[in-house]
Parts: structure tokens; C-alpha cells; sequence
């Protein structure tokens, strides 16, 4: 059964890579659907709530069918790798081009760093997000959220600039990125390793566990909730104050 599902794949590529059959074209998307579908939820959770997943959706979309219009198959590389590459892209740079987080949300972050400063300076010691919260008389919750989305959209800034580049610098990229990194790139994200982990031993247990389930194993908040027993809506939470934490502590190293 496998072979001949694997043998039917490869008839509905040859179709669709000789003479651009509709018919193939809509198999192969369904059958990467799924990848869309994974992207969009792992990048919805540093976005607000105002934000979309119909919209994540499309863009996820725009980048499946980019990368089935330009994807070589002759290529040493997985579609799985290179659909994900350009999907993930696309939907950060429409979020990019969008600038998806308000301006009231940029405000309140400024709002809380500037709290935070003031508090740490005053009691000479790092603070928490409850004694921010009760300080600028909002929720607790409210602290964690808008953080994440500032630090998510700080990172947006700078992170896939290579999907901008053309396909070939853009699959040149990946292939690199991949399999042959330079000895300056190794060094530096060894070190990067090694201070994150260090940090992150300072979390509790279960923030700990969160954050390896959900970026390492890369499983979504949901099965990460089946496996701990709790529901999504209390992993989102426990996800939420790990990043915080990480981003206070990372800021004062």
C-alpha cells in the first residue's frame, strides 16, 4: 500500500510539473494542506486576537502554491522543507506589510517597560507581573499578552528577510542553512544555545516542559495540553509567562 501511494504521488507531480494539470495541482494541495494549517497555528500564538487565522490561512496558502509553482523536483530537497520555508514566509511577511499589532498594543508595551524600569529601579530587585499589573491598574494577563505580542513583533522585524530574496538565492539559502553552516554561524548559535539554555533552567518545571514540547517536539498548545492534562487555554497561559520571564531575564544578561 505504501509503494503504491507513493507511485501515485509521484504520477500526480509528473502531471503537474509537465503541463501544470489543475487536477494534480488541487491533489498536491490538499495533500500539503496540513503544513499550512501547523504554521499558522505555532505563529498565532504571539499574535493578538484581533488577528485572523482566516487571514493566516491565506497567506499560508499564497505560500503553498508559490512554492509548488517554483519547487524543483530534481532538487536533493523534501517539498515537506521547502513548502514550509516559503508558507512560514509568507505568512510573516504579510503580517509585516500589514503591521498586524495596534498602535494602542505598542503604546502599553512602551507603557510597561517604562513601569518596569521605574519598579525595578525603586525596589532594586526584579519585579513580576502581578506588581506591574497592580501598578498601571490592568489584569495580570494583560502584562503577559502584551509583551509577547511587542517581543513577537520585534522579532518580525528581523526574522525571514530571506523569503524576500528570489528563489534561487532563497533555495541557495535553505540548502546552506541546512547542511553547511560556517564556522562563525556554528560558533555563534552554539554560544546563543548555551546562554538560552542556561535561562531557561531558571523557569519552573512545567514552563520548562511547555517550552520543549512546543519548540522542540513541536507539538501544538492543544496536544501539548492532552499529554499534561490541562486545557489549551491554561498551557496558552503557562506559555505566555515562560516567554515573559525569558525576555526579562535575557534583557538583563
Amino acid at each position: 500500500m505504501a509503494y503504491s501511494e507513493t507511485k501515485e504521488e509521484k504520477k500526480y507531480w509528473d502531471l503537474w510539473l509537465s503541463s501544470r494539470d489543475t487536477q494534480a495541482g488541487d491533489v498536491l494541495v490538499k495533500k500539503y494542506l496540513p503544513l499550512v494549517y501547523y504554521h499558522v497555528h505555532r505563529i498565532a500564538v504571539g499574535l493578538p486576537r484581533n488577528v485572523s487565522k482566516d487571514d493566516l490561512k491565506s497567506l499560508g496558502m499564497l505560500g503553498l502554491l508559490d512554492a509548488l509553482n517554483k519547487f524543483d523536483l530534481s532538487r536533493d530537497l523534501k517539498f515537506d522543507t521547502y513548502a514550509s520555508f516559503r508558507i512560514r514566509g509568507a505568512i510573516l511577511d504579510g503580517l509585516r506589510k500589514e503591521d498586524w499589532l495596534p498602535r494602542g498594543t505598542r503604546e502599553k508595551a512602551k507603557k510597561i517597560e517604562s513601569t518596569i524600569e521605574q519598579l525595578e529601579q525603586q525596589h532594586m530587585r526584579t519585579v513580576s507581573a502581578e506588581e506591574i499589573a497592580d501598578h498601571l491598574g490592568i489584569n495580570e494577563e494583560e502584562v503577559y499578552q502584551t509583551v509577547n505580542e511587542h517581543f513577537f513583533a520585534n522579532i518580525l522585524s528581523i526574522d525571514e528577510h530571506v523569503f524576500e530574496m528570489d528563489d534561487s538565492d532563497a533555495s541557495s539559502y535553505i540548502i546552506k542553512d541546512e547542511n553547511t553552516p560556517s564556522p562563525d554561524d556554528y560558533l555563534v548559535k552554539k554560544e546563543q544555545i548555551k546562554e538560552l539554555t542556561k535561562v531557561i533552567t531558571q523557569l519552573s518545571e512545567k514552563e520548562q516542559l511547555v517550552l520543549s514540547l512546543f519548540y522542540r517536539e513541536e507539538l501544538t498548545l492543544t496536544e501539548i495540553g492532552e499529554i499534561m492534562n490541562l486545557s489549551t487555554s491554561r498551557i496558552s497561559q503557562i506559555h505566555s509567562k515562560a516567554i515573559f520571564k525569558l525576555k526579562k531575564i535575557l534583557e538583563k544578561n
